[in-house]
This record gives C-alpha cells, sequence and structure tokens, in this order.
C-alpha cells in the first residue's frame, strides 16, 4: 500500500482503484474510527465508481487503517486532517496530469472534506454524508448528541458492558469489531475541533447525503442551505448503516457523473 509522509512526520497510507479518465479522479475520506475498507470498499462504493469508469483514491486519515497512530492528541484534529488530504490531492493530479478532483466525505471525512473544499480551488463537484447542522451551528461534527468526552472515556473503558448512552457504545463497538488502537481513536476524539467552516465559499455542485435515523446529521437542510450550490438527499438508515443502502452508492456515482 502506498504511503506519503505528511510534514509532522506521520505515514498516511492510500489505496488507487481503477485507471486513469478523462473524468477527473474521486478521492474519498471515511469516518471516525472506520477506514478506506470499510467506509469505501466494503459497502460497494469503490466498485460502483469504478464501474462508472471513475478511478478513485481513498485513503487511511492519520490513526486509522494502515496510517500512523500517535497517541498525542496534539498530533490530530480536522485541521490537519485537511491538510493530509490537500497533500493527497497534490499526488493524484500530479500522477494524473489533471487540474482537478471530485472529493466524497463521510462524517469526520466530511468535515475534512467541508474545510479542504473552502480552501482549494482543485475540487470540482463534493459530496458529503453524515453531518448536517452541527457543521454550521458547532463547527464540527454535532458534539450534542456524543460529546468528545463521553467518546474518550467510551474508548479508555476496560469494559465497554460500562458505558450506558447508546453513540459512545456504539463508536466503541465499531472500533473493537475492526480492531482499532482505541488509543489512537481517543485521541482522536480529544482532538476533536470547534472551527468556523465557511461553507459559504465552496461555490462548486456539492451534495448532502444524511440518513433519516442519523442523530449526528440532525437537520442537514442546514447545512445544505449554507452552501450556494448544494442540494440534500436523505436515505433510510442511522450514522453507521446508511452507507450500506445501495442508494448511498448510486446516488454518489450519479451526482459525480452529471455534467
Amino acid at each position: 500500500m502506498p504511503k506519503f509522509t505528511t510534514v509532522d512526520g506521520i505515514e498516511i497510507a492510500y489505496q488507487t482503484w481503477g485507471a486513469t479518465s478523462p473524468l477527473p479522479a474521486v478521492l474519498l475520506h471515511h469516518g471516525f474510527i472506520a477506514n478506506a475498507d470499510i467506509n469505501w470498499v466494503r459497502p460497494g462504493i469503490v466498485e460502483a465508481l469504478t464501474h462508472a469508469g471513475r478511478q478513485v483514491v481513498a485513503l487511511d486519515a492519520r490513526g486509522h487503517g494502515a496510517s500512523g497512530k500517535p497517541h498525542d492528541p496534539a498530533f490530530y484534529g480536522e485541521d490537519k486532517m485537511a491538510r493530509d488530504l490537500t497533500q493527497l490531492i497534490d499526488l493524484v493530479v500530479g500522477a494524473a496530469g489533471q487540474s482537478i478532483v471530485d472529493l466524497v466525505g463521510y462524517s469526520m471525512g466530511a468535515i475534512v472534506s467541508l474545510i479542504t473544499a473552502s480552501r482549494d480551488n482543485r475540487i470540482r463537484r463534493l459530496v458529503v454524508g453524515g453531518v448536517g447542522a452541527g457543521v454550521v451551528e458547532q463547527g464540527g461534527l454535532d458534539t450534542r448528541a456524543a460529546a468528545a468526552g463521553l467518546l474518550v472515556s467510551a474508548l479508555q473503558a476496560p469494559d465497554p458492558g460500562t458505558i450506558t448512552q447508546s453513540i459512545p457504545r456504539a463508536f466503541r463497538a465499531l472500533a473493537d469489531a475492526v480492531g482499532a488502537d482505541r488509543e489512537a481513536m481517543a485521541a482522536v476524539a480529544a482532538a476533536r475541533q470547534r472551527l468556523t467552516i465557511p461553507v459559504g465559499r465552496i461555490t462548486v455542485p456539492a451534495l448532502v447525503i444524511a440518513g433519516e435515523s442519523d442523530p449526528l446529521a440532525v437537520r442537514p437542510e442546514v447545512l445544505a442551505d449554507a452552501i450556494p450550490s448544494a442540494r440534500l438527499l436523505r436515505l433510510p438508515g442511522d450514522h453507521l448503516s446508511v452507507v450500506r443502502d445501495p442508494s448511498f452508492a448510486s446516488a454518489i456515482v450519479e451526482f459525480l457523473g452529471s455534467q
């Protein structure tokens, strides 16, 4: 698996599928605790995009998957992840001989993608999922549903049976299921930032996808309305299940393939 080294010395792993084509490459950024395989390969999203003739590139964010996993929260935060994503864009456009990419992010990756799209004029189209009004009202993931401190405690708990709140319990179960480095995940959670994300600067066509039962993506219309050229799609499912709905993959393919 190829890797690049960030400006602060962390190795970031990434994967590429499909051949270069006249259409821009599609970059995928996964959510918290997940990785490229869990968020994008297993649900069939990579396959759907490559079947449509797209080249796809997906990273494992710092702390996740095959990338470096420091346990110090100082190495984390969505702003640092956005810097990593920009570095990957540099690599992709250089290798493909193109000047633009399409960008898709889910949950934590949606925050990172929104930050990146507000700064980088190489984004042609943007899809974000698993986020809603919290981006506008709180500057990131909705901590009203999952406070950082509760996530940290859940990830560090010796016995997951002691976790009483549903969302921290679900993320701890996911971390255990995928064999995540829980100390690294706790550091990521502790470093979650409250930023003023200038989504009004994002003028490219954008699609906001939200599960109808997702407590981390409540009132997604607030986010869609704040992005000048965005539209909203609601799908059945919650935060962890909506990416497995076949309509999630088909909506991404259709939106990125339209003119």
